[in-house]
């Protein structure tokens, strides 16, 4: 998806995390976080958007802690999330030099990427089963995930990844009415396309419930496995998002 559209539905999610955190209580524990209570899911997204703004502009700087952002009083959430992504997109809209990313130099537009994806699946934590995001994006937010786990410098970040390695097992993730994913295990890594070719077990069914079981939002049998169960459950324990 091009920048307009990146920011677009950043805009769109942002909004739709701080409406349905409007609703709940700032020191309940997010049962899909559950090491974090509502008003630590808030700061983390607004904290995390004004990070990556700071990276387009002025480079690196450490990962910042989710329990130290400070996004004040609950009845000013809404605003000041919606500012941190008008930071973040007025950094990258801005920017015409490559900027350091987790993999390197790259495009400005990694981080808005990154950053959408990572709020749609926040949005997914703080709504719970009203969540809902459009087709297109789905799929992105999981080609995305699977480029994260396929590249090598994903291993120094979350060390439980090198699990993914393996001897040739291959898994499939085919949802109604798209194109699937097919991933392979190799001992260099995961190797993955959008492909619908046989594998050792499938996972099939709506696209918005795959993406909610890849990223570990729901349990693996909310859809519909066929075949090897213990690669699915051996995945999900090395890929937490």
């Amino acid at each position: 998806m091009d920048t307009t559209r990146l920011a677009e539905a950043l805009h769109h999610h942002t909004a739709a995390i701080a409406e349905a955190a409007a609703c709940g209580d700032p020191d309940a524990r997010v049962p899909t976080c559950p090491d974090w209570p509502l008003r630590v899911l808030v700061g983390h997204v607004g904290q995390a958007h004004r990070w990556a703004a700071s990276i387009v502009r002025s480079g690196p700087s450490p990962v910042p802690d989710p329990f130290d952002a400070d996004p004040g009083d609950p009845a000013g959430w809404s605003a000041w999330l919606r500012a941190g992504a008008t930071d973040l997109v007025d950094a990258v809209s801005t920017s015409d030099s490559p900027v350091w990313t987790f993999f390197g130099q790259g495009p400005a537009g990694f981080w808005l990427r990154r950053l959408l994806n990572d709020a749609v699946v926040h949005h997914a934590d703080a709504a719970g089963r009203a969540f809902s995001v459009a087709p297109e994006l789905a799929e992105d937010v999981i080609s995305d995930w699977f480029g994260l786990l396929a590249n090598p410098a994903t291993r120094t970040l979350k060390p439980d990844v090198a699990g993914l390695s393996g001897t040739g097992q291959t898994l499939r993730f085919l949802p109604d009415h798209a194109e699937g994913w097919h991933v392979t295990r190799t001992p260099d890594g995961i190797e993955w396309t959008r492909a619908t070719a046989p594998a050792d077990v499938t996972l099939s069914g709506p696209l918005t419930d795959l993406l909610l079981v890849l990223t570990r939002r729901r349990p693996a049998d909310d859809v519909t496995i066929t075949g090897d169960r213990d690669l699915v459950d051996h995945w999900l324990a090395h890929s937490a998002a």
